[in-house]
């Protein structure tokens, strides 16, 4: 009895490596994002680098404030391969829109022909700006949470008032 449990602890403790494993500097340097919005591409490809070091982190963030289960997501990462900036997008983008992380994985891996500027478009709930600014804020509060610091462009700026 004592073995499975040990085997099971292990892998529990192992579960960060591999999720680790999956987002590499190699993948996040190749990582191209097109979401039609600038500053959130630039902000994605960091949060990849971010997910490079500190998998846990990254994936408490997405499950607490997207509202997604952690094992979800690990999912995502080590199974399906998906860069950490996608799936921080499709959550939160998902959370923005009054749709499920799954109604955004599915768009996305259906047909990611054009990125994710073109699937949300083709999703049941077209894109609005309000939808944008909420990801856009979902962003800085990670960064916050994350304790990092981000660079605010000047919409963002007189939004947040800092």
């Amino acid at each position: 009895m004592k073995l499975p449990l040990r085997a099971l602890l292990l892998s529990l403790l192992l579960a960060p490596a591999i999720v680790l494993a999956q987002q590499t500097a190699e993948r996040s340097a190749r990582y191209e994002v097109d979401t039609g919005d600038a500053w959130v591409d630039t902000q994605l490809a960091d949060i990849n680098h971010y997910a490079e070091r500190y998998p846990d982190a990254f994936l408490d963030e997405v499950s607490r404030y997207a509202g997604v289960p952690r094992g979800y997501i690990a999912a995502l990462a080590t199974t399906h391969q998906w860069q950490a900036g996608d799936i921080y997008f499709a959550c939160f983008w998902a959370k923005a829109s009054g749709q499920t992380c799954r109604d955004s994985v599915r768009a996305f891996s259906q047909d990611a022909e054009g990125g994710w500027a073109e699937v949300v478009k083709r999703m049941p709930a077209k894109p609005q700006n309000l939808h944008y600014r909420a990801v856009r804020h979902a962003i800085v509060a990670s960064y916050e949470h994350w304790d990092r610091p981000i660079t605010l462009d000047a919409t963002l700026k007189r939004q947040l008032k800092r």
